[in-house]
């Protein structure tokens, strides 16, 4: 019997092993004479025998290894030459039979009044049961050491798994064999009877391909520990084939010496199985065996979890698809385009929502909005609210006057939940907008030339927030939507991020929008792969894309749009440019100075007396005689005044061009901007384009 064995059998050893094992002898070494008499147990130590024993002390060292005696010279001679009292020392002596007995010897010097070492006497102790108890328990603390290492790691890896997919990243991602201690790996789960393999990590293992989905009956290994609920441990890869014929051509593929085959049981349900593979082990001890079941539970009860949880994200997101809308109503003028993201932790039901409204008069209403809260209470008031905004605003209500109903049917729901949103009711064919906001972003505007804007909307109370208070004023901001341009709403999901705030996410939003394709389904997936990816997805996001149909007019009476930003010359110049351009491809050269003249008044007057850009327009109207009519649109209510400027002035005289120039001009109302427009052309129609000559 070994040592280790009897230290794996009592974690001692036996009493009359222990006084064999540790003999104390003792020694007197006479330096005048050299030489040096020990005891018969310290002979025993030493491993001599009295009869063969001469008393020089080069006798005693005999067996030692000759770096161990050097050792065993130094220490002597240091201690006796530095005026040292004492020393120790610990060396191993080889036996007869090649093991090694450890000894340790405890020596005073004593010294003549001179100091002059004369004689050293001590003990010396057979030391071998204490160094293998200790260098037993060293390993034995080195294996638990190990052991409660893999059970750390692997916990902590599974704690932060929320998914299925997660359990399977943490077991076979980077990282994950090393976690469990094994080479290879195989983890299946239970589904309708059969026995599906959902993850396979380990060089080799790929041969088990084949058995990815089987009947779970008794012909594999993990399949028959997932039925016995007992687990099976492998120490010799050719009895797999013998126990398992069907296994057998697969055996001599897989680089593996050893694998232990466990049941996956959580709460008396079996879940699946988990097999691990290892290369350098050929036996499973009491603790490796414990280790394994430890390990299997641990799989086991996050795979529980997983699975309830991926249970509940699929029956909330399968509730939440039914209380958006089925589909999208086509449009005449534009085009729409929605997305919907749920948040990433999945169980989390958000409040998000998008809708899309057919109104009277070829009108349409879009919403977007968000109910406070992420779980399946937020999801049913969604529901119940997008319906009652839908009925408001299919009734011909103003966009105020929903708001402020919707607000009110959700104060009526006796509920502490209140709702952001913002709804606009648009009509494709002039281009405008009503919109209302509560407590919501507002909208983005895509110009034609790809720059984005951001209308100020004014805003009211959140719904429902708003009844509480008695403050259900929910004012209306007209906007118009040039040919060409599209309309942005969305969720805070989409433009809000962690540690940074909201501005940061706008800005992205502006710039995303901007580099984007123009069309509202290419423009709602560039979104979706820009943002979503860049936020991480951690909240819900309801998008919606609207864009107006491009309106280049028709041959006979063609149009084009352009926006100018405030403080942009060059915008400016190239509006100037394009004006004259058009209408001399249009075959109207006659016509291009003055257009280009009065382009520049009309601008200048917008830039400079107001805070944002404009919208400029030219276009022909189809008249028997063409006319060309400029349109200047910008957000300012203020109107322009006529002057009277003095020969020194050096404005106040672009009214008197207009008169001079046009044909006829004015000024119209735009909700909380105006237009400002001319004509040029013939003032009269002759008789004989009257007359159809």
């Amino acid at each position: 019997m070994t040592d280790d064995d009897r230290h794996a059998r009592n974690g001692e050893i036996e009493p009359a092993e222990w006084l064999a094992m540790n003999r104390t002898g003792s020694f007197d070494w006479d330096l005048d004479t050299g030489t040096i008499d020990v005891d018969e147990t310290g002979l025993l130590v030493f491993g001599l025998t009295p009869a063969a024993y001469d008393g020089r002390p080069v006798s005693v060292v005999q067996r030692l290894a000759p770096e161990e005696r050097v050792k065993l010279e130094g220490v002597v001679r240091e201690a006796v030459t530095s005026g040292a009292v004492s020393y120790t020392a610990h060396f191993p002596i080889p036996q007869d039979d090649g093991s090694l007995h450890w000894t340790h010897v405890q020596a005073r010097i004593l010294r003549s009044p001179d100091g002059r070492a004369r004689r050293i006497v001590g003990v010396v102790r057979d030391t071998t049961a204490e160094v293998t108890h200790f260098a037993f328990v060293q390993e034995l603390e080195r294996r638990r050491e190990r052991q409660t290492s893999i059970v750390e790691r692997t916990t902590n890896a599974l704690s932060r798994a929320v998914t299925v997919d997660d359990v399977t990243a943490a077991l076979t991602g980077p990282g994950g064999l090393a976690r469990l201690g094994a080479d290879g790996l195989a983890l299946a789960l239970v589904e309708n009877g059969s026995l599906n393999i959902i993850a396979l990590s380990g060089e080799s293992l790929d041969v088990l391909n084949d058995f990815r989905t089987r009947r779970l009956d008794r012909g594999l290994p993990l399949a028959e520990a997932v039925l016995s609920g007992r687990a099976r441990f492998v120490s010799s890869f050719p009895s797999l084939g013998r126990d398992f014929p069907e296994l057998a051509p697969y055996v001599e593929r897989l680089r593996f010496r050893a694998a232990c085959y466990l049941p996956l049981v959580a709460q008396a349900r079996s879940l699946g199985g988990m097999a691990l593979f290892y290369r350098g082990r050929t036996a499973f001890n009491p603790d490796e065996r414990n280790l394994a079941l430890g390990l299997a539970a641990i799989v086991a009860q996050s795979l529980q979890r997983a699975i309830l949880f991926d249970e509940e994200r699929e029956l909330a997101t399968g509730l939440q698809a039914t209380m958006l809308p089925r589909r999208i109503p086509e449009i005449t003028g534009g085009e729409i385009a929605v997305r919907y993201h749920a948040a990433w932790s999945g169980r989390q039901v958000g409040g998000d929502w998008y809708d899309v409204i057919a109104l009277p008069r070829g009108r349409v209403g879009i919403v977007v909005g968000d109910v406070q809260g992420h779980d399946t209470h937020a999801a049913a008031i969604m529901g119940q609210l997008r319906i009652a905004l839908r009925a408001y605003a299919g009734e011909g209500h103003a966009p105020s006057t929903v708001l402020a109903r919707a607000s009110r049917f959700l104060a009526d729901l006796d509920t502490d939940r209140f709702a952001t949103c913002t709804y606009a009711q648009v009509d494709l064919g002039s281009g405008t907008l009503r919109a209302v906001r509560a407590g919501h972003l507002g909208p983005m505007i895509r110009h034609t030339d790809g720059r984005v804007g951001q209308p100020k909307l004014r805003g009211g109370l959140p719904l429902g927030l708003a009844t509480v208070f008695g403050d259900e004023e929910f004012p209306e901001t007209r906007l118009d939507l040039v040919p060409g341009e599209t309309l942005v709403l969305c969720t805070d999901g989409l433009v809000e991020q962690p540690d940074s705030d909201i501005d940061s996410g706008l800005a992205a939003l502006s710039e995303a929008i901007s580099s984007g394709p123009p069309q509202a389904e290419a423009l709602a997936d560039h979104l979706s792969e820009r943002l979503w990816e860049r936020w991480g997805s951690g909240d819900d996001v309801a998008l919606l894309v609207l864009r107006r149909s491009p309106d280049p007019g028709t041959p006979r009476a063609p149009r084009i749009h352009q926006y100018i930003h405030q403080a942009d010359p060059q915008g400016l110049s190239d509006a100037r440019a394009a004006v004259g351009q058009a209408l001399r491809d249009w075959g109207m050269h006659e016509l291009s100075d003055d257009a280009e003249l009065l382009t520049g008044e009309l601008l200048v007057n917008v830039l400079l007396h107001t805070e944002g850009g404009a919208v400029l327009t030219l276009e022909v109207l189809p008249e028997p005689v063409r006319r060309v009519r400029l349109s200047v649109q910008d957000r300012s209510s203020a109107w322009p005044r006529r002057r009277t400027p003095g020969e020194a002035a050096t404005s106040g005289r672009g009214l008197l061009l207009l008169d001079a120039l046009a044909s006829r001009w004015g000024v119209e109302p735009r909700g909380e901007g105006k237009a400002v427009w001319c004509e040029i052309g013939p003032e009269t129609v002759p008789a004989d384009a009257a007359s159809g000559a």
